[in-house]
């Protein structure tokens, strides 16, 4: 259970290990943190400028403290994401930082596709799907950029490397949800 402020604190975690790492900030700037911060915790960090995705990493399962994977996947977003060059310090005061906080996944039973498609709450699950030795996960977040199951799904597949037709006794789907906090501009 995360407190009422939590969005505040868990944005400006993010945005102050960027400007950390960009040498614009330093540790002495931080207040303390809050216990619950202290708790294993997974989260997503996504970065935009205006509309368009500037990066976005995180973790999938709870292994460290919040506040570290926070931090860490900020950093990641900003300057290890391979779809973009690394943040430059003239776009910080341009990019807003989303925080996701995952609940655990839990496993979908299905016996085929459209089976699979009936049970998807579109806006509410995030997936991850797996197979082929493959794996790819969508926020649900995505859903605003992909309403339709049936298209989610296939760009899901071709996240994971995997072609969109591919339906194989090997693909495993989980669900999670997210509490997503943004940045109060």
């Amino acid at each position: 259970m995360l407190p009422a402020d939590a969005g505040t604190v868990l944005t400006a975690l993010a945005r102050g290990a960027i400007a950390r790492k960009l040498g614009v900030a330093d540790r002495a700037q931080m207040p303390p943190r809050p216990d619950w911060l202290l708790e294993p915790g997974a989260s997503f960090v996504t970065l935009t400028i205006g509309e368009a995705l500037r990066g976005c990493i995180g973790s999938l399962t709870a292994w460290r403290a919040l506040a570290d994977d926070v931090e860490s996947n900020a950093v990641s977003a900003a300057f290890r994401d391979p779809r973009f060059p690394p943040l430059s310090k003239g776009e910080l005061a341009d990019v807003a930082v989303e925080v996701s906080v995952l609940a655990p996944p839990e496993p979908i039973a299905f016996t085929y596709r459209d089976d699979l498609l009936r049970q998807l709450r579109p806006g509410v699950d995030g997936l991850i799907l797996s197979g082929r030795g493959q794996r790819g996960t969508f926020l649900p977040q995505v859903w605003e950029q992909l309403p339709d199951p049936e298209d989610f799904l296939d760009h899901l597949l071709r996240k994971a490397g995997l072609p969109s037709s591919y339906w194989g006794r090997d693909v495993r789907v989980e669900r999670y949800t997210v509490t997503a906090f943004h940045e109060t501009p």
